[in-house]
């Protein structure tokens, strides 16, 4: 009996899953990226004449309540209209009943990839900030991402930052699409607002990336809120700060107990991060929600006060560092104190010999 290769088994699913684009404007490209839900595709726009990114379901996932997901997920981003956001441009279904939305086509690198030619902190801190705009944005729009991450991260050509990957956000309870109600595929009927937007995740089911998940993620043991995604955020600034994410540590019930430390252990940050940077960093990554920012904008203030070398939230200085930033930013000032006295003495011992 002749086994078929690995390779032979993904190129057949590659085959069976291609996305037949047919009955709609758009014609079928390369394939970007694959992951466990969907496939993403280039596709020309033929109406508009233009290249977009075509998302499409696996040929295997789809069922009601995937369908439903892919549809949830287009109206979340179609919610968000900001620079770090990539717009949706179209949604559908073809005809072997898979859903699809059509979206900007993104040219650049992903997060974890581009971090290399982000030689200063300080260039790796900017692009924080972008990314730290785009949260608040969504957050203000009462959506939580859930699944923060280097690798949903695009940086563009330009040095334009995207926040992608949208499909476990969350939305709260008092949020409503603004879109036109998509259709229910087991009745046919058309859905209203409320419910397109109350649907979640199964129950009980965990989403996100452990590195980067937040506690009362981890374990369901706490209300997922917009602090989730600032513990998400403090682990993007330590990879950014580190080139690797902070220690995976044991995301258990006992983390809620009494005595249990309420940041992750230091070495979750290397020595060598400035100690204000340190600060933020751990104090975005706190175990208990409560100790974290409550913000993305205090947050994203701490970092600005550091870039601008002012005092930060996260971390208390002694005089002496006070003193020793102040000077810093005064150097020039000392120079020219310095510079006049100097010459003061010299005329002194001049004028003595």
């Amino acid at each position: 009996m002749k086994w078929i290769s690995d390779e032979t088994v993904a190129h057949l699913r590659g085959v069976a899953d291609s996305a037949d684009l047919s009955g709609t404007k758009y014609r079928l490209g390369d394939e970007i990226g694959r992951g466990g839900m969907a496939v993403v595709y280039k596709a020309l726009d033929t109406e508009l004449n233009r290249d977009v990114a075509i998302k499409v379901l696996h040929l295997s996932d789809v069922t009601p309540g995937m369908v439903r997901r892919m549809l949830r997920e287009a109206q979340v981003i179609a919610q968000l209209e900001h620079p770090a956001i990539v717009p949706v441009h179209d949604v559908g279904t073809l005809s072997d009943g898979r859903v699809f939305y059509a979206m900007k086509l993104v040219r650049g690198e992903r997060l974890d990839r581009h971090i290399e030619k982000l030689k200063s902190v300080f260039d790796r801190l900017r692009v924080f900030l972008k990314v730290c705009e785009a949260v608040a944005f969504a957050h203000a729009n009462k959506i939580i991402h859930r699944d923060l991450k280097p690798e949903n991260i695009m940086v563009g050509a330009f040095g334009e930052v995207l926040v992608m990957d949208w499909g476990v956000a969350k939305l709260t309870e008092t949020f409503e699409p603004q879109l036109r109600s998509p259709v229910d595929p087991e009745s046919g009927l058309a859905r209203s607002h409320r419910e397109v937007a109350s649907e979640t995740t199964d129950h009980g089911l965990v989403v996100g990336t452990p590195a980067y998940m937040a506690p009362e993620q981890a374990t369901g043991a706490g209300k997922i809120d917009e602090r989730s995604d600032i513990h998400a955020l403090g682990a993007i600034l330590c990879f950014l700060l580190t080139g690797r994410p902070p220690l995976e540590f044991d995301h258990s019930k006992e983390m809620y107990q009494p005595g249990y430390p309420s940041s992750p252990p230091p070495l979750a940050v290397k020595r060598e991060v400035a100690k204000r940077l340190r600060a933020i960093c751990l104090r975005a990554m706190s175990t208990l929600p409560a100790n974290r920012y409550q913000t993305v904008e205090t947050l994203a203030a701490d970092v600005s006060n550091f870039l601008e070398d002012k005092p930060v939230s996260a971390y208390r200085e002694n005089i002496l560092e006070k003193a020793g930033r102040w000077a810093k930013r005064n150097r020039f000032l000392l120079l020219l104190i310095l510079a006049y006295l100097l010459m003061r003495v010299l005329l002194i011992f001049f004028s003595w010999s």
